[in-house]
């Protein structure tokens, strides 16, 4: 009997010390539905059309191209159609286009649920990019479809709405972070088709009681000059100055550059492979790649004792702006008016700042319900030079670093 008591008790004690971290759930005032919803898959094929000497393709991660056909003369028709709807008007698109002579062809982009967004951009490989001169590109009269003139050839143009960073460009990034000494790549967990939700864990030193930044991007698969003003930030982080350094040894910074793999490669407008925008997937938890993502934040935090402090998520959108929360976070709570006075010190930005009730389940939001801590949607306007965002993302990390180090 005694055997068995002992037996009993131990089993509890074994229990009571298996913890189980998760996310909590919260009911924000404007909820949202976010269990899985049905999408259309786009066919991927090689849109033959042999009497135009003219063809199309989609087969490639990334790629956006529901319909391709011949109207008359030298124009022709690309249709482009959304995951699922409603959906946020961010009509994304992205094809190659070639030929076996060399000719001029105007393009109509159909969008089959929204006017036109993304400013054309071509490449010759894929990789280097440049925006289409204005002069060959114009809208119809109700600013609804776009047409571009295009010179193609037996070399493969590629014709897209955003710069293509699928997850094979995302992943390979992350190796060449993993690289330095203080960063450490690992996938904590599988999206909804199976793809690697990556983690970029970067400190020195011991874990515990180290403070905590979380840095997310591309919830949103075309948002992709937010994932560039990110992956300067984390650059910045990564050097091997006086300053990254000494905020390493203090600091930890957990960074998922590639929450919507899933999206990303289907070359989704807004949603993951469940029909859903993850940037709404705050609350409950509904999507894989939002409770994975979370309950991984939350058991990191609690088993190192530590405090999640800030968390900053890389957006895109019409212009520049940073998304932020009313009321007072217990974590750094004058950090943000100090963080956003430094940035417009340093380079001069006219500071465009939004705050918001805790009202959507959106991850600036999380932060603050989850952990008292500083949440910021950092916006990142789609037309901002790409050389512009490079020093924008540069300077938010060193003002991060700056008043954190001396805090």
């Amino acid at each position: 009997m005694r055997s068995q008591i002992f037996l009993f008790g131990l089993i509890i004690i074994v229990i009571a010390s298996c913890k189980v971290y998760q996310a909590q759930p919260y009911d924000f005032p404007n909820p949202v539905d976010t269990k899985t919803k049905e999408i259309e898959y786009q066919v991927k094929k090689v849109y033959d059309l042999p009497k135009q000497d003219v063809y199309a393709s989609n087969l490639f991660d990334g790629a956006r191209l529901n319909d391709f056909k011949h109207i008359k003369g030298e124009l022709f028709q690309a249709t482009i159609s959304p995951e699922n709807i409603p959906i946020n008007k961010s009509p994304y698109y992205a094809f190659q286009l070639w030929s076996n002579s060399s000719k001029t062809i105007e393009l109509e982009l159909n969008y089959t649920h929204s006017k036109h967004r993304y400013e054309p951009k071509i490449s010759k490989n894929g990789l280097d990019w440049k925006v289409l001169d204005k002069s060959k590109f114009r809208f119809s009269k109700d600013s609804t479809n776009a047409f571009l003139t295009l010179d193609i050839s037996a070399d493969t143009l590629w014709v897209a709405g955003q710069e293509i960073q699928n997850s094979t460009h995302v992943r390979n990034w992350c190796k060449a972070k993993a690289i330095s000494k203080d960063a450490k790549l690992s996938s904590i967990g599988k999206s909804k088709l199976g793809k690697d939700l990556w983690l970029i864990d970067i400190h020195n030193g011991e874990m515990e009681k180290k403070d905590i930044i979380v840095i997310l991007s591309r919830q949103h698969p075309p948002e992709v000059t937010g994932y560039f003003a990110m992956q300067a930030f984390i650059d910045a982080i990564l050097q091997e100055s006086i300053l990254p350094t000494d905020f390493r040894k203090k600091y930890r910074v957990l960074v998922f550059p590639l929450m919507n793999p899933d999206g990303v490669d289907l070359g989704h407008w807004r949603h993951n492979a469940g029909g859903i925008d993850l940037n709404r997937d705050w609350a409950y938890y509904n999507q894989p790649e939002n409770r994975q993502i979370a309950d991984y934040i939350v058991r990191t935090a609690a088993e190192n004792k530590s405090n999640v402090i800030l968390g900053l998520d890389f957006h895109s959108t019409y212009h520049d702006v940073y998304y932020t929360n009313k009321g007072i976070p217990a974590h750094l709570p004058h950090f943000k008016d100090y963080w956003l006075e430094g940035i417009h010190g340093a380079i001069g930005e006219n500071i465009n700042e939004r705050p918001s009730n805790l009202r959507a389940p959106v991850s600036k939001g999380w932060f603050h319900t989850q952990f008292s801590a500083v949440g910021v949607t950092y916006e990142i306007g789609d037309g901002t030079p790409r050389d512009y965002i490079k020093i924008k993302g540069k300077t938010a990390a060193v003002e991060m670093m700056e008043l954190l180090i001396f805090k």
